[in-house]
Parts: structure tokens; C-alpha cells; sequence
């Protein structure tokens, strides 16, 4: 689906600045990073939402209906999120930040004639415009690398299908690498297991020794409905935290798995975060949140899991509240998304997952690899069963 760009100004670039005097050796390769994309202004809060529930992807509904339910769902969520908006100074921090991810993605692959591209889903840069300078530089090969770990038809799939689109429509014929996932990459589990164990060293120091401390590895929800259907995201969820969970190797470590967001009035996968957050109340035990599906700050983790549910869990009577940062550019993750650059490209062209073939089981018939015809694995691949040493933070 062609995003409905209702702001004609132009959008941002959406290639990282690179030093115009430097030519690297090699093969030149387009980095397309995607992600969801934020407003940039107050005024573009609405058509961002119009063009996220004008997605067929995200709003499951004959085709004859969506552009009226669309609207009447984007009209009555402006206010609230206008608001969320304004406690982040009016607009989305989410280009920002991928902008540094790119920046600090090149400069990692020193080895590599790399060019890291942003080609967001709602909002600019959109996939045409990432197309079009993607064109321009004329690559040799083009690498789609989506800022969402694990798999669903709802992020990365939505992206790589409006990738497609445009870049048919721009003419844009490259050979491709698509990276699905990397929901148990080892470098991308070892970073998320350092930060998880620095916030919870930091949240206990601040704790009376009494006080338990559990942790709530919260993740954006899902209709059950599109779960049912073969979407891989809740186990690859499931998965990313059970690695995480064996990395820290604190087996007295109170843990739970729960999801946000939720948006529309049908099931959705669970527990919620916020029935997590009333629990706690009750059984007086202090939280640590991590954002484990979200790799950069935006308006779910500074709005909903910093003001909104910090509310709640005052509420409720939680002794105590913390947040673990989610990853932006720290080194270990950059790190993570260059190793899958570089094994990406001694990979043959098309689909591949961070372990190269498919890693969804048979019931995840959403899985890009299973529309294509892929096996699925009988078990963990190696990547989630090896042991990795993480360095303890001071």
C-alpha cells in the first residue's frame, strides 16, 4: 500500500551524511533501515495515524471499509495523541534517532561501501522517497534492514511489501537482501542482556534489600486474531526474552512477559502491562520495564511506559518503578546490526532470517520464509542454544 501523503513539503533526506572525499573499495551497497516513522510537527499527527490505519496490514477489514474506518479511528485518536506528542516537544524523536543509528551503522562497516538509507512506514521518509536516493546513488546491491528484531506481518512485513511497491514504481531493480529478524541474534541478545542487567543493579541499589523487584519485558501487542492467523511476532517475543533471560543467567530473577498499546476493542494477545502493573500493586512488589520489542525511544516508551504507566503503577501502589533505556545507538547493538550486514552478504540474494534460513515453526504460516515455501526448524537454531559471557556492569 502507497502511504496517503496528506503534507505535500518535502520530506527529509533519508540517507546519512557521509564524507563526500572518502571512497571506499568494493561493491557499493544501499542500507535501507526501516521503521515505523513518528510525526515531525503537531499538524502531522493526524495524517500519520490516517496513513498507520489506512494499511491493510494493520487494519484487517474488507478493503470497501477501510478508508471510512480509517478516518472515524484516526479522528478519534488525534486528541490523545496530539497530547503524547506535546510531552515530547510536539513531534516523534523516532527519525532523529534513527538517523544516529544509520551514522553510527556506517561508520561500523569500515570494511564495507555502505550507504545506510531510512525509509519509515508512516510518515517521511517514506519507502518512494528512500527509493528515489537509493536510485540516485545507483548501488550495486540494496540490503532492506528492518529496526523491528522480531518478525510480524504488522512491521517488518508491511515495510518490505511497501518497499517493493516503490521501488517498482521508482524502477529501482538492484539485487535485494531482506533480513526478516533477528529476534535470537547472539550480538543483539548480548547487548539487551548488559542493559537489562545494568538496570536491574541500578534499580536495586535503590530499593530497600525487603522490597522484590520484578521484571516486565513489555513488548507492543497484537490482536489475537492475527497471531491465530500465523504471525511469528508472540514466539519470537517468547524467544528473545527466553535468551536474554539464559544470558543473564539469575535464575532467582522474577520475570514476566506482557504487552502494550493496545488500540482496538477485540482480543489481544496478553497479559497487559497494565494488568501486570495492578498485580505488582497488590503483591507489592517494585518494577523494572524493558522495552524488548522496541530498539528506539519513541512515543511508547517516553509517553506510555515513562508518564502513563508510571501513573498507574503509583496508583496501584508498586513500590517502585524503572525503565531500562531502549538500545538507540549503543555500540553493542550497531555492532549487531553490522555483523548481520556483513553475514547478509555472504548470503545469496532474497529472504533471510539473522541465522540465514528460516526460524519460525510450522504453526507460523505468516512467516516470510513459509509463504515462500521454506522448511521450518524442528528446534532452536544454534544461535539461541550457544552460550554467550556477558560482562557484568559495575
Amino acid at each position: 500500500m502507497t502511504a496517503l501523503t496528506l503534507d505535500v513539503r518535502p520530506g527529509p533526506a533519508t540517507s546519512a551524511p557521509m564524507d563526500q572525499n572518502v571512497t571506499k573499495p568494493g561493491p557499493k551497497v544501499a542500507i535501507v533501515l526501516m521503521n515505523l516513522g513518528g510525526p515531525d510537527r503537531p499538524e502531522s499527527v493526524y495524517p500519520f495515524l490516517l496513513n498507520l490505519f489506512l494499511d491493510p496490514a494493520i487494519l484487517r477489514v474488507p478493503f470497501f471499509i477501510r478508508p471510512l474506518l480509517a478516518r472515524i479511528i484516526a479522528t478519534a485518536r488525534k486528541k490523545p495523541a496530539s497530547e503524547n506528542y506535546r510531552i515530547l516537544g510536539g513531534k516523534s524523536p523516532l527519525l532523529e534517532l534513527t538517523i544516529e543509528q544509520a551514522q553510527a551503522l556506517e561508520a561500523a562497516l569500515p570494511d564495507v561501501n555502505a550507504r545506510c538509507f531510512i525509509a519509515m512506514r508512516y510518515w517521511h521518509p517514506f519507502s518512494e522517497e528512500a527509493a528515489a536516493d537509493v536510485k540516485a546513488w545507483d548501488p550495486d546491491e540494496v540490503i532492506l534492514l528492518p529496526l523491528y528484531p522480531q518478525h510480524s506481518t504488522t512491521t517488518t512485513g508491511s515495510s518490505f511489501t511497501a518497499w517493493r511497491e516503490a521501488a517498482a514504481a521508482m524502477g529501482l531493480v538492484k539485487p535485494t537482501r531482506s533480513i526478516c529478524c533477528y529476534h535470537s541474534d547472539t550480538g543483539f541478545i548480548a547487548d539487551e542482556a548488559q542493559a537489562v542487567r545494568k538496570a536491574i543493579t541500578d534499580a536495586r541499589a535503590q530499593l530497600d534489600p525487603a522490597i522484590s523487584l520484578r521484571v516486565l519485558f513489555s513488548a507492543h501487542g497484537l490482536p489475537e486474531s492475527i497471531i491465530k492467523a500465523g504471525d511469528p511476532y508472540q514466539q519470537q517475543v517468547e524467544r528473545t526474552v527466553a535468551a536474554v533471560l539464559r544470558h543473564l543467567a539469575m535464575p532467582e530473577l522474577d520475570s514476566v512477559i506482557c504487552y502494550q498499546s493496545r488500540a482496538t476493542p477485540q482480543k489481544w494477545i496478553g497479559p497487559s502491562t497494565e494488568d501486570e502493573i495492578e498485580r505488582a500493586g497488590h503483591e507489592k512488589v517494585a518494577l523494572l520495564v524493558v522495552p524488548i520489542a522496541f530498539v528506539s525511544e519513541h512515543s511508547e516508551t517516553l509517553v506510555e511506559l515513562d508518564v502513563e504507566y508510571r501513573e498507574l503503577a503509583d496508583e496501584a501502589g508498586v513500590p517502585g518503578y524503572f525503565r531500562a533505556p531502549a538500545q538507540n545507538s549503543s555500540p553493542g547493538f550497531i555492532k549487531a546490526l553490522a555483523d548481520l550486514v556483513r553475514r547478509s552478504l555472504t548470503r545469496d540474494h532474497g529472504l533471510c532470517s539473522f541465522a540465514g534460513p528460516r526460524t519460525c515453526y510450522k504453526p507460523h504460516t505468516d512467516c516470510p520464509h513459509a509463504r515462500a515455501g521454506a522448511e521450518a526448524p524442528s528446534g532452536p537454531t544454534p544461535a539461541e542454544t550457544k552460550p554467550i559471557e556477558i560482562a557484568r556492569a559495575a
